[in-house]
């Protein structure tokens, strides 16, 4: 960890993370790769018992916010998750980006940024950012153009290999049970961003209720 940086974990808090790949080669460009870091994210989420917000899956980098994890560190949740990802993509596996050259022997840079999100606001400021990367990037027109975010599954529900803490996963798990659950207190959906009306102010406290909803309150 270099010098002056503070990571604060085990706090309750969701966490904006972002980490990029070796020298900000774009490893992720192929769309096999892409594939293979969501279900590595899938599984880590299972594994760890993370909620997954929202996520964003760009050429050189990941934008993650995500809460803190149920059975372990979201450092260790982390660090398996990077490395199920360069073992497939770099330890022999058949799925490589093409690149000009030789295939660089590490797949991600050591360290990654962490934010804590400490209220309401800053989770809709992080969401809106994350759907709206690539889009700002030049990647594609509108956020429901790039296919390797939660955007999708915000918008109109659509199911990923993800699975995203939101209301339409709400829904899902009430139908799978039969019963209904709270309800998840989440911004109105609004077709360009996922997300409609100015950012509520309120203080944001992250607590899991029954039926594996996180609300925010």
């Amino acid at each position: 960890m270099p010098w002056g940086l503070k990571r604060f974990q085990e706090s309750g808090h969701t966490h904006f993370v972002t980490f990029s790949c070796y020298h900000r080669l774009p490893l992720l460009t192929p769309d096999p790769s892409k594939c293979i870091f969501e279900l590595a994210l899938e599984r880590v989420r299972s594994n760890f018992g993370l909620h997954v917000y929202g996520y964003v899956i760009m050429p050189e980098h990941v934008h993650l916010l995500l809460s803190e994890p149920e059975r372990g560190l979201l450092a260790d949740a982390l660090k398996s998750l990077k490395q199920g990802v360069s073992r497939r993509l770099v330890a022999g596996a058949p799925v490589k980006p093409a690149l000009t050259g030789d295939f660089p022997e590490h797949f991600w840079q050591k360290r990654y940024y962490d934010f804590n999100i400490r209220n309401y606001r800053q989770f809709v400021e992080k969401l809106r950012y994350i759907h709206r990367n690539p889009v700002k990037r030049g990647l594609c027109e509108r956020p429901e153009d790039w296919h390797w975010s939660s955007f999708l599954q915000y918008s109109i529900g659509g199911e990923g290999r993800v699975e995203i803490e939101c209301e339409w996963t709400a829904r899902r798990r009430e139908r799978a049970a039969g019963t209904l659950c709270p309800a998840v207190e989440l911004p109105p959906l609004k077709p360009n961003d996922g997300l409609n009306g100015p950012p509520d102010t309120k203080p944001y406290s992250h607590s899991i209720v029954p039926g594996g909803f996180d609300v925010m309150s």
